[in-house]
């Protein structure tokens, strides 16, 4: 069992295909199939199957020893990179997983503050929902997350807490009121958005003794949004998805206040490598100490 071997079969695993897998690794195809039939017969078992209408697809055992290939292969990039430092150098990759206002508010700054001192460094980007982010992370096709609680069985660091807001219509009966109290919204419709808002708008009604109404559930902030702005109902979002709001949408905060936690996310902190350290603390550096909560 070799180490290309062992990157073959992620990067079949990851495309779902020999020729795809093969051009990343600089392989021909008979060279691919050569390599996993060595492995399936060196290990005695069928890893992939060849599905003519889904294309490849793993076996329950091949599902099994994906997750444990990622950890080897992480396990020789960490010895790389022990290896780097000591001549001096800052070498890696660090494949990070988020989901998208996550995405675009806080990974070009840290990407940016990184690879200005680390240009070796490199980063692969994976956008995703927040159950998609904690699954890659518990399967090692991430090594890091952005999440919002609960965390399961990952390790998480705190970064950011971003204030909770009511997004109504023009027109609205409490359109005019600074601050809105949530009991008030208790017969409006809600629009409810799954990237993360459950749980916090959930305590927050709990919170309020009051009744919420989930008329609507959507996966985007701006379907939420542009359903808010055509009068579908209304909306509970926080500070970082309301920079850029639809034509006659307002923003109003919230009695009682609301936040919503954002925590990086690792399989295990005492396993991290030296770049995703790197990475963790750098954004720490950037927005640890920044509490969210000032005016829209």
């Amino acid at each position: 069992m070799t180490n290309q071997q062992l990157q073959l079969f992620v990067k079949i695993a990851d495309t779902g295909s020999f020729t795809k897998a093969g051009q990343e690794l600089n392989l021909t195809q008979p060279a691919v199939s050569r390599a996993m039939s060595s492995l399936e017969t060196e290990m005695g078992v069928k890893l992939l199957i060849r599905d003519r209408r889904n294309g490849i697809l793993l076996t329950d055992v091949g599902k099994r020893i994906l997750v444990l290939f990622r950890d080897i292969l992480q396990s020789f990039e960490k010895v790389d990179q022990e290896i780097a430092r000591e001549k001096g150098l800052d070498v890696g990759t660090v494949r990070v997983g988020a989901f998208p206002v996550a995405s675009s508010y806080f990974l070009p700054k840290i990407m940016s503050v990184i690879t200005e001192k680390y240009p070796q460094l490199e980063f692969e980007l994976h956008e995703g929902t927040i159950d998609e982010i904690k699954d890659w992370l518990d399967k090692r096709v991430v090594d890091v997350g952005l999440i919002i609680p609960p965390d399961g069985d990952l390790d998480t660091i705190p970064l950011f807490r971003e204030k909770m807001y009511a997004v109504i219509r023009e027109g609205h009966p409490l359109q005019d009121c600074s601050v809105i109290a949530v009991k008030d919204l208790s017969h409006d419709s809600m629009i409810m958005c799954r990237s993360g808002y459950e749980s916090p708008i959930v305590d927050l009604y709990r919170r309020a003794d009051t009744k919420l109404q989930a008329r609507f559930v959507v996966r985007n902030v701006n379907t939420a949004l542009n359903m808010v702005q055509e009068g579908l109902g209304t909306a509970i979002l926080s500070q970082l998805s309301l920079w850029a709001l639809p034509p006659n949408v307002l923003v109003r905060e919230l009695e009682p206040e609301a936040f919503r936690d954002i925590r990086l996310a690792v399989p295990s902190r005492s396993d991290t490598s030296i770049a995703v350290n790197l990475f963790i603390e750098t954004a720490l550096k950037l927005f640890g100490g920044d509490q969210g909560g000032g005016n829209i």
